[in-house]
């Protein structure tokens, strides 16, 4: 699969796990969660390319990619991550929270989904 390919995984599979989460489906949630852990591990295999391929979704029109590949990416791109999760914190809702529970791991030092 190329990196493309992989990264429109990680985005789809983010927003069916969203999908599935808002009409109380946890079983569906969790299949897709597993797809796009799956995409976003093949993309590190890639090492900094991989990474760099998931940036482009810091512009995707939907909020839950944004922030789950931001979240992704904090140690990689600190800055442009952490703004986009910022920017998410500015709504309601459970990504907005999700975004803030991402950079309160970051600050803390708890954070870990993309270790070196």
């Amino acid at each position: 699969m190329s990196v493309d390919e992989l990264v429109e995984q990680f985005a789809d599979n983010v927003a069916a796990q969203t999908d599935a989460i808002w009409r109380g489906d946890a079983r569906t949630g969790n299949k897709h969660a597993r797809k796009y852990i799956s995409a976003v591990d093949t993309l590190r295999e890639h090492g900094d390319t991989g990474r760099e391929a998931l940036t482009t979704l810091f512009k995707h029109p939907r909020m839950d990619v944004r922030v789950m590949a931001a979240a992704y990416l904090l140690r990689y791109r600190t800055q442009e991550a952490t703004a986009v999760l910022t920017e998410a914190t500015k709504e309601e809702g459970f990504v907005p929270f999700k975004a803030a529970q991402a950079l309160k791991r970051w600050e803390e030092g708890t954070w870990a989904l993309d270790a070196e």
